[in-house]
């Protein structure tokens, strides 16, 4: 499931590092974690759609290995993070 504009635009504002951050680790993980809570809310409905599954499988995965990113830079940032967007680590 994609983010409209409209999403993208807000998380972006809420999770920048500084004015013209757009991809930064924080920024991917709050992006990441909105399409994964969208298409787990999908899935629930839909128990037999094996390919958005797959796809949901890679997303957490990802954003596994972004998040062990930071805290390997950044231990500080990392729990912040996690607490802002609601997950656990």
């Amino acid at each position: 499931m994609s983010l409209h504009t409209e999403e993208k635009q807000k998380l972006i504002e809420t999770h920048q590092v500084h004015a013209t951050d757009t991809g930064s680790v924080e920024v991917q993980v709050a992006m990441l974690s909105k399409r994964i809570s969208k298409l787990s809310d999908h899935l629930q409905g839909n128990i037999h759609d094996f390919a958005s599954r797959q796809g949901l499988l890679k997303m957490i995965g990802k954003r596994k290995r972004l998040l062990s990113y930071l805290k390997d830079k950044n231990v500080q940032k990392h729990q912040d993070l996690l607490k802002k967007i609601g997950i656990r680590g």
